[in-house]
């Protein structure tokens, strides 16, 4: 039997979401992988490259601090681990709208700074590409 989600407060559409219960790092995952399929439609290879960063940043940043696992049974075979099912799951990290926008801009400044390191190192040509990733971030704060 196929329900609709709404037992469980979930509502969906063609697109899978409607924000009903999408947290900040799902509607910036959203955007920025609608982003990543236009730029691979377009054979851009710099904005392919700064999405896939900017994803991977947002779930790096995700990670959980210390993932220390107490639930479930003690285990006969492996000290300190546990037993049963999911008992070894930890949940992820919820980033907030403003954490991520953080996450972005730190981005950019570590873009900005590595591309004046080099242009003064005489790659000018790799450094004006780092400024364009910057650029393209900076594009993606200002449009969401």
């Amino acid at each position: 039997m196929r329900g609709n989600g709404k037992a469980f407060g979930w509502r969906f559409d063609a697109g899978g979401h409607d924000g009903a219960m999408e947290h900040p790092a799902d509607r910036w995952r959203d955007e920025l992988r609608q982003r990543l399929l236009a730029a691979r439609k377009d054979r851009d290879a710099i904005r392919v490259s700064t999405y896939r960063s900017a994803l991977s940043s947002i779930d790096n940043a995700e990670v959980p601090d210390s993932p220390r696992v107490t639930d479930g049974e003690p285990s006969d075979v492996v000290v300190g681990a546990v037993t049963g099912l999911g008992s070894a799951e930890v949940p992820r990290k919820q980033l907030t709208d403003t954490e991520i926008r953080g996450l972005l801009r730190a981005e950019i400044d570590e873009r900005l700074v590595a591309a004046e390191q080099l242009a003064a190192g005489g790659a000018d040509e790799r450094a004006e590409v780092v400024r364009a990733e910057a650029a393209i971030l900076a594009e993606v704060l200002g449009d969401v």
